[in-house]
């Protein structure tokens, strides 16, 4: 380190300062803080210090930067009081959270990223009466993700949540952006309105709201005026459920961006979303994701201009991701791929992308339309008629189709969602070449697929053929402690009665195996997935 110094004493600030920002702020105070005035100086400076983040994204959560009690101790007797004056804005974890708020006076600190909170962690942090003074005068930004200790307990987990949200919402008076993140798919967390014992939140100040809730009527009850000086609002929904007579509760004036996305089904996009849209005369962007069944024609280009574009004249920013299902009947025609791109010539908003897919054996036909480049956290429907492109926003995927699906859109799906972390697959399709694979070699033919992020799949409503394509270690690489939904039946056939060597690999990795149609326990099976919690379901 003395050489080192030496020879970075000898560089220009300028240099340094370009070569300092290349590192990460935590690792450069705790590497050169006190080693002379002239680097102190230069790392000290507000570049470096005004915003600091303790805890970064592994797999499927957030984990504390503090490698070592000695790191934290370094950090909060020395390095953080000589700084503190300089810090605006702090992320950090459970386990660091009081040790850093507590080690200094914040005079300019306004906005917090608290991760892998739980309702009893909160409630203690929040009622601490030497952090009160910072929650409540100083605090405007908010992000927080709600650690879940209980996955298998949704009541409880969304309870504990709106508990905690109450609390927030009591102690941070001064709050003007609130985050709910949800640390990954694997721990999705969504807030329930629908009850009469959840707490009456509300904030006067508020100006940016990002969360998830359960159904579309909890979306309504957040814009019933309890943030009457909301300008933005990113709302993802469980489900698209409705109340039985849907409110039009008068204008959102103030309201400029807004966003909403639903992975499921609806039907309800005319009766509601659109009258929603209608609301938010003076919205400047806007962001659509969703699916929806339509009766005569799908939704394109010609749709969106007239039934939102028109409505909308401050409109200047349009992503969307819409897939609509139309149902049908004897001989009838539906526009072409190209017909569906055409409505979009004229489009005012980023390049479009459409296409259309027709199942004959479910009697549906499909249209696809989404903006590129891609901002949405979902992907659903996918089909072989799949463009293909890079879409790292995305974490959940669903594919579904009557042709079957090859080796090779795997691996193309793999390459456009690299990020991906819930995928579900519907297909009744055996694949074509799979017995050509079979007799070459050993698959030695087959490059093999890395899911490095995928923590959760949905297998049990797919040939047996698709099964092998994700247990066979030849095929696909799976991180550890991955959840899998399968049918019984259809598992026993393809690891051969719990026995066969080519799926067993795979099979260890699995720490929750939910099992459609056996309700009894199988010790062979639970031999075979040595690590796996299973559940065992009928349909």
């Amino acid at each position: 380190m003395e050489y080192s110094c030496i020879e970075l004493n000898n560089l220009p600030d300028e240099i340094l300062m370009i070569i300092f920002q290349k590192l990460n702020n935590i690792d450069l105070l705790y590497s050169f803080h006190d080693v002379n005035q002239r680097l102190n100086k230069i790392i000290h400076d507000r570049i470096f210090t005004s915003h600091l983040t303790f805890v970064k994204w592994s797999l499927d959560n957030f984990i504390d930067l503090f490698s070592s009690g000695i790191m934290l101790n370094r950090f909060c007797l020395q390095i953080l009081p000589s700084i503190h004056d300089k810090i605006q804005w702090l992320d950090l974890d459970l386990s660091s959270i009081k040790h850093v708020l507590r080690v200094a006076n914040y005079p300019n600190l306004d906005s917090l990223g608290l991760y892998n909170i739980d309702e009893e962690s909160a409630q203690c942090l929040f009622n601490d009466e030497t952090l009160s003074s910072i929650f409540k005068n100083q605090i405007t930004t908010l992000f927080i993700t709600i650690y879940n200790n209980n996955d298998d307990n949704h009541e409880r987990m969304t309870l504990s949540v709106a508990n905690a949200c109450d609390k927030i919402f009591t102690v941070f008076t001064r709050l003007t952006t609130f985050v709910l993140y949800e640390s990954s798919y694997k721990n999705r967390v969504r807030l329930n309105f629908d009850n009469p014992f959840f707490p009456n939140v509300r904030s006067s100040t508020l100006l940016k709201l990002i969360i998830n809730v359960h159904s579309f009527d909890d979306c309504l009850y957040l814009l019933d005026g309890r943030f009457d000086q909301l300008h933005t609002f990113h709302v993802d929904l469980a489900n698209t459920w409705c109340p039985d007579e849907i409110i039009n509760q008068g204008d959102l004036p103030n309201l400029k961006c807004f966003s909403l996305s639903c992975e499921l089904t609806t039907y309800d996009y005319n009766e509601a979303i659109l009258p929603l849209l209608y609301r938010m005369s003076n919205l400047e962007e806007l962001g659509l994701c969703v699916t929806v069944y339509v009766k005569k024609t799908f939704i394109d280009g010609n749709h969106l201009k007239t039934k939102i574009i028109k409505q909308m004249p401050r409109l200047n920013q349009f992503t969307f991701f819409i897939t609509s299902f139309i149902n049908i009947y004897n001989e009838m025609s539906f526009p072409s791929t190209e017909d569906i791109q055409q409505t979009f010539i004229d489009f005012p908003f980023n390049k479009i992308i459409s296409y259309v897919d027709n199942f004959p054996d479910r009697k549906q036909s499909q249209c696809c339309i989404y903006s590129y480049p891609f901002l949405m956290r979902y992907y659903t429907g996918i089909t072989n008629n799949f463009p293909g492109g890079l879409f790292e926003h995305v974490r959940s995927v669903s594919l579904f189709d009557e042709q079957p699906f090859e080796h090779e859109f795997f691996l193309r799906i793999q390459k456009s969602f690299p990020f991906i972390e819930e995928l579900s697959l519907v297909n009744h399709k055996p694949q074509n070449r799979k017995q050509t694979y079979e007799s070459n070699s050993n698959n030695q033919t087959l490059l093999l697929i890395e899911y490095f992020f995928l923590n959760k799949l949905y297998i049990s409503d797919v040939h047996d053929d698709y099964i092998e394509q994700f247990l066979f270690h030849t095929k696909t690489y799976l991180q550890k402690n991955i959840i899998v939904y399968v049918d019984y039946e259809s598992l026993q056939r393809v690891t051969h009665n719990f026995t066969r060597d080519s799926t067993r690999i795979n099979c260890a990795k699995i720490s929750k195996l939910h099992l459609w149609g056996q309700e009894k326990r199988s010790n062979s099976l639970e031999e075979y997935f040595p690590y796996a919690k299973i559940y065992y379901r009928l349909y």
